[in-house]
């Protein structure tokens, strides 16, 4: 595993796994298969509902749990700083952890300054290790920057070949926030698996179409966070750190982009 020194220097594993939409005994073992795989990462939300089968999973887990990165997220239902304070609480029981490595606020929600300081607050009590946002676009960015003490170590958006979103990701480098790829798949890897250029660039390094595009967030320094339950694919998307893309064929990657949103944000 790679990992990314955030801006407080706390050290993200740069692949991880989502959990969106796993649930129950069968999402318990989908993340301890990940984990036997070399995953560290794992990223869910209070939105998913699922904060407590992670918490299940970390205490079966057959490493310590300062070993794992566990990240989750607020929502709109903590939509004041008391309700995020108190929320803020309920995920570490729910996930039955001393303190989150990475919280997040899941959207640029009205409230979301005031969110944002209750997640000052439990940073600066040792109950969360790094704060940030979630699809924030450069404005929202820019806009919490200056009513924020702690600037966010994370803002995790779409981002994928087909929008890799260079700008905000160059725009954060400046302050020293890292981008974190929700979606790095798309949500019909079908796309990636099927592109002709992928595929081309893939023989080259007899690796898979997939493989190649999860390799480019990671050389532009994203972390990438796909979501799947199968073993083979586990395993495939982490085998990404016995080689590294050309300066040219990242060029080719890059003519890829459409410079647009491919889920309707």
């Amino acid at each position: 595993m790679e990992y990314i020194a955030l801006n407080n220097g706390l050290q993200m594993p740069m692949i991880g796994l989502g959990v969106y939409q796993l649930q129950g005994t069968e999402g318990e073992n989908v993340i301890l298969k990940a984990i036997k795989n070399g995953y560290r990462l794992f990223d869910t939300a209070q939105m998913y509902g699922n904060e407590q089968m992670v918490g299940k999973a970390i205490k079966k887990a057959p490493i310590p749990r300062e070993q794992l990165f566990i990240t989750t997220k607020l929502y709109s239902p903590s939509n004041s700083y008391e309700k995020a304070k108190r929320d803020i609480d309920k995920s570490l029981r729910e996930l039955q952890l001393d303190y989150i490595d990475l919280m997040l606020i899941h959207e640029p929600y009205s409230h979301a300054i005031d969110m944002y300081k209750a997640l000052e607050e439990a940073y600066e009590e040792g109950k969360i290790k790094a704060i940030g946002i979630s699809n924030f676009n450069q404005k929202q960015y820019l806009n919490l920057l200056h009513h924020c003490h702690i600037i966010p170590a994370v803002n995790q958006v779409e981002s994928h070949v087909f929008y890799t979103q260079k700008s905000l990701l160059e725009l954060m480098n400046k302050h020293g926030t890292v981008m974190e790829a929700w979606s790095p798949l798309t949500a019909d890897p079908s796309r990636i698996m099927h592109n002709d250029l992928l595929i081309s660039i893939a023989n080259k390094y007899n690796k898979t179409p997939v493989q190649i595009s999860l390799k480019y967030l990671l050389e532009l320094g994203i972390v990438i966070i796909p979501k799947t339950s199968h073993e083979e694919r586990l395993m495939e998307n982490i085998d990404l750190f016995d080689f590294q893309i050309s300066e040219s064929d990242m060029k080719l990657i890059e003519t890829l982009n459409q410079g647009r949103s491919l889920f309707g944000w």
